[in-house]
């Protein structure tokens, strides 16, 4: 059967947008259907289950200008609130094809229906901006250097250095969780004793993002800790917890900021032609649920393309 159809205009339709180049001897247009079949209906050869209803709920490959792709793929396809399931249709077996040389899914297009299926983020910036009391400017953070090393009293000291010079968030490292030089409940409990010493000498409130990735048993113990002990924020590593990890604490519906980092994402999303772009990854993670996501940096030691942190920002400030 044919997944082509480029009269085709989608209404409701989850719409993704892939850079493609089809493997040699193949045409743009055919490695285009093996896309769309794989990632809806399809298998690698006619099956005979295959009936005229089921048909119906075919991707279609409706748009194809230079090397970039669109296919609708209808809702029935999907499980609402299960971005897991979404994943593994829209970005699973297609990046392993023959048919294709390389292969990037650039950006995603949720319909309504599906996206309000997720929760979203329980804490949005409004929120943040009252439970900081912070108007008019940006919020100030930064991040506890030596990633790895220092004890929870040496993070104790530094954080109240660091509160004390006027900043208003800070937060753990994607590779600081719970070690034997600094377990998780101690550098937390003094972090936040320092937050609650801030309040009572400057009347501020600081935020500290207290990374709780781990198991998601264990995430869901950490993040209670936190809140036990006045947190406001906890911090997730999404692309290593993964997106079912993500989901189940978002889920529990703690009344916290949820503080994502990207660490691993580079894996997908740095190369140009093949993998998942970060705004793709951005955009899955807000329906999720964060709060706050690193976007990139333009300068510094990581890769971050200006347009593309810019496309991202803007995203997630507006009304989806």
């Amino acid at each position: 059967m044919s997944y082509l159809d480029l009269s085709y205009k989608p209404k409701s339709d989850l719409v993704c947008e892939f850079y493609l180049e089809p493997a040699k001897g193949i045409s743009i247009k055919d490695a285009a259907e093996h896309i769309a079949g794989e990632s809806s209906i399809g298998t690698w050869t006619e099956v005979s289950t295959s009936t005229p209803r089921i048909r119906k709920m075919a991707a279609k490959v409706f748009s194809i200008k230079g090397n970039y792709v669109k296919i609708a793929y209808p809702q029935e396809l999907f499980e609402p609130g299960n971005m897991p399931q979404i994943m593994s249709s829209i970005a699973g077996n297609i990046f392993g094809m023959k048919a294709i040389e390389n292969l990037r899914l650039e950006d995603i297009d949720f319909p309504k229906e599906i996206a309000k299926s997720f929760k979203g983020p329980e804490i949005g910036l409004d929120d943040l901006r009252k439970i900081s009391g912070i108007k008019g400017r940006p919020i100030l953070g930064t991040i506890y250097k030596p990633k790895l090393g220092m004890n929870p009293k040496e993070m104790e000291d530094l954080a109240y250095k660091v509160y004390s010079s006027g900043l208003d968030y800070t937060k753990d490292d994607e590779n600081l969780c719970s070690m034997s030089f600094n377990k998780f409940e101690d550098r937390v409990s003094r972090i936040l004793g320092v937050a609650d010493r801030i309040k009572s000498e400057q009347g501020r409130t600081v935020i500290y993002a207290a990374n709780i990735t781990a198991p998601a048993h264990e995430m869901l113990k950490r993040a209670q800790f936190v809140k036990d002990h006045g947190g406001k924020c906890i911090m997730i590593d999404i692309m290593t917890a993964g997106w079912s990890g993500l989901q189940y604490i978002r889920e529990q519906n703690l009344g916290m900021i949820i503080h994502a980092h990207r660490a691993m994402h580079a894996a997908i999303t740095r190369n140009p032609k093949h993998g998942i772009s970060m705004l793709s990854i951005a955009k899955a993670a807000r329906l999720v649920g964060v709060t706050a996501l690193h976007t990139g940096t333009v300068v510094g030691k990581m890769e971050g393309p200006k347009d593309e942190v810019i496309e991202i920002d803007n995203f997630r400030k507006s009304d989806f």
